[in-house]
């Protein structure tokens, strides 16, 4: 039989196990890839303005663990982005700096992402949301957020416009 004092010994051993959150779920593949394409439609308006636009994205739990793409004009524009700015933009200063852009005209726009999070490491197989914010100044507001499960399985999805964010197609592949 087990002293008492090994009992407690090898129930803190579980405990301090048990307590750091280790994973070991597979990564997605690392050929894989997330290809977005982004229309922004021609407003007919008197004061039309380039809108300003966030793209990220979040793990199942809520956590952004990346930010795509960040377009806008001045430093004092980003919390018009609000909801990618509560989440995002108000904390990390470093990062808005490192992925902000400039405001785009109307057009079709690309880009990829190979799934590697803002901490530079590939991230695991499960469900991530993609998120779009895009906002104009004396315009409209569009936001959605699209879920995407990401594993080793390609897919293609279209995804409906909106009066500030035309179609919006998305294309994970996994060569």
């Amino acid at each position: 039989m087990f002293s008492k004092c090994c009992i407690k010994i090898v129930v803190l051993f579980f405990l301090i196990i048990s307590s750091f959150s280790i994973s070991y779920a597979d990564k997605i593949p690392i050929n894989s890839m997330l290809e977005v394409e982004l229309k922004l439609p021609e407003i007919k308006t008197g004061m039309y303005a380039r809108p300003y636009v966030a793209i990220w994205v979040e793990d199942e739990n809520h956590q952004p663990i990346k930010t795509l793409q960040l377009w806008v004009g001045k430093d004092d524009w980003l919390k018009d982005l609000r909801s990618w700015w509560r989440k995002i933009g108000r904390y990390d200063r470093d990062r808005v700096d490192a992925v902000t852009s400039a405001t785009r005209p109307a057009g079709k726009y690309h880009f990829l992402w190979d799934g590697i999070n803002d901490n530079g490491e590939k991230i695991e197989q499960g469900t991530y949301t993609l998120y779009v914010e895009v906002v104009r100044e004396h315009g409209g507001r569009d936001f959605f957020g699209q879920n995407l499960e990401l594993d080793e399985s390609s897919f293609s999805q279209v995804l409906k416009a909106k009066h500030e964010i035309g179609k919006i197609k998305i294309d994970y592949k996994v060569e």
